[in-house]
């Protein structure tokens, strides 16, 4: 079993930044795929961030390129989300999760997934 505690979000203006954290305990995959998704209000759940075991590769949404950035420390079983120029349409709850292999796109490839946390951009 994985589990996976999310910490990080809140209230902050357009333009502002945050920094996700996810810690991974129990069997953990430093050769495994993490992610952030997030799921707006009436909207699914969609990918925001992937990186693989190394950290050497990462992949992002398009709405997301350019503004925020994924990395992990296999030492401490972190991942985080450094969000920077965030805007309204970045409220959402993020939620981190992890899979073996590689990442996917698709939010029920993953296993492990934690309970959520809430960011929320005023305009």
């Amino acid at each position: 079993q994985v589990q996976l505690v999310e910490s990080g979000g809140g209230l902050v203006q357009a333009g502002g930044s945050l920094r996700l954290s996810c810690a991974a305990s129990g069997r953990t995959f430093s050769s495994g795929a993490m992610a952030w998704f997030r799921q707006r209000p009436g909207k699914g759940r969609e990918f925001v961030a992937a990186i693989m075991g190394s950290g050497s590769s990462t992949y992002y949404a398009d709405s997301v390129k350019g503004r925020f950035t994924i990395s992990r420390d296999n030492a401490k079983n972190t991942v985080y989300l450094q969000m920077n120029s965030l805007k309204p349409e970045d409220t959402a709850v993020y939620y981190c999760a992890a899979r073996q292999g590689t990442y996917s796109w698709w939010w029920d490839q993953y296993n492990y997934w934690g309970q959520g946390t809430q960011v929320t951009v005023s305009s």
